[in-house]
């Protein structure tokens, strides 16, 4: 579900759009579950992972990039500056 890189970590998710609520769900497989109110139209549904992800793990939006899947349920998101040991990514690990 994480991958720490040379710039950040990698954080792995599977997005539900149109859910009835915005949560973290937990984890399936190798990836955090996560269920967003927003259409998956025009990148409202990835702003809508952004702005989850920021608030539950307490982590600005403006060091968070979605870098691959932005068209897909299955999305990696990059957390800059950060490592994996950090306490605040221990929600997930």
């Amino acid at each position: 579900m994480l991958k720490e890189t040379d710039v950040g970590v990698l954080l792995f998710v599977k997005v539900i759009p149109k859910a009835s609520s915005n949560m973290v769900v937990g984890v399936e497989g190798d990836r955090l579950k996560i269920k967003v109110t927003a259409i998956p139209e025009k990148g409202k549904a990835n702003q809508a992972v952004i702005k989850l992800l920021s608030k539950y793990l307490g982590i600005p939006k403006s060091a968070m990039t979605i870098t691959s899947g932005e068209t897909s349920k299955l999305k990696t998101v990059l957390i800059q500056e950060i490592s994996i040991d950090d306490k605040r990514l221990k929600i997930i690990a």
